[in-house]
């Protein structure tokens, strides 16, 4: 397997998720209530699988050897994907922020979280269309086999050490509960 179809593989996982996220945000924007700890188990999804680990090994490893095969660090397509990395994390900070305040202020908070949410999952639908269909192609002509090999090995290094072990399979977990709940 490429790197590259790792990486593709795991936006299947955050797309599941933001069907989630959409989801919940209909209901919230509709009064009715969701489980406090699903926002927050939400949030700790895209900040730890989405964000610490799928952008994690694109921005530590990925980005920095494909800046090796000629790929422009702060030009092109990898300033693209490290912006929109960026604005994803604020969209992600605020949707935190509203689910910890979500049992005292509700519909505040309520409020708050639907709309990061949903831009956050706009903005992460476009991104993960870019990658896959533009940047990852583009990788895989620059990539040797070796370079791809080394960068499936680099990812495993990443998700041992950035979400420990069984975490990964925690997480597709919650995915199927919260899809089976909410899509």
């Amino acid at each position: 397997m490429k790197a590259t179809e790792e990486l593709k593989k795991e936006h299947r996982g955050i797309e599941i998720m933001l069907r989630v996220a959409e989801a919940v945000s209909a209901r919230l924007e509709s009064g009715q209530a969701v489980p406090p700890e699903h926002l927050q188990k939400m949030v700790e999804f895209l900040q730890v699988f989405a964000d610490k680990c799928h952008h994690g090994k694109e921005e530590d490893q990925l980005f920095t050897v494909l800046e090796g095969t000629g790929f422009a660090p702060f030009a092109g397509p990898i300033q693209v994907m490290l912006e929109e990395h960026k604005q994803g994390r604020v969209y992600i900070r605020a949707m935190a922020e509203a689910a910890k305040s979500y049992k005292t202020e509700p519909e505040k908070a309520a409020a708050g979280f639907a709309e990061n949410a949903r831009s956050y999952s706009s903005l992460l639908r476009q991104h993960i269309q870019k990658e896959d269909n533009i940047l990852y192609p583009m990788a895989d002509e620059h990539l040797s086999p070796q370079d791809q090999d080394e960068l499936l090995k680099s990812f495993e290094r990443i998700e041992q050490e950035r979400i420990g072990p069984g975490k990964h399979e925690e997480f597709h977990r919650l995915l199927k509960q919260l899809e089976q709940t909410y899509c």
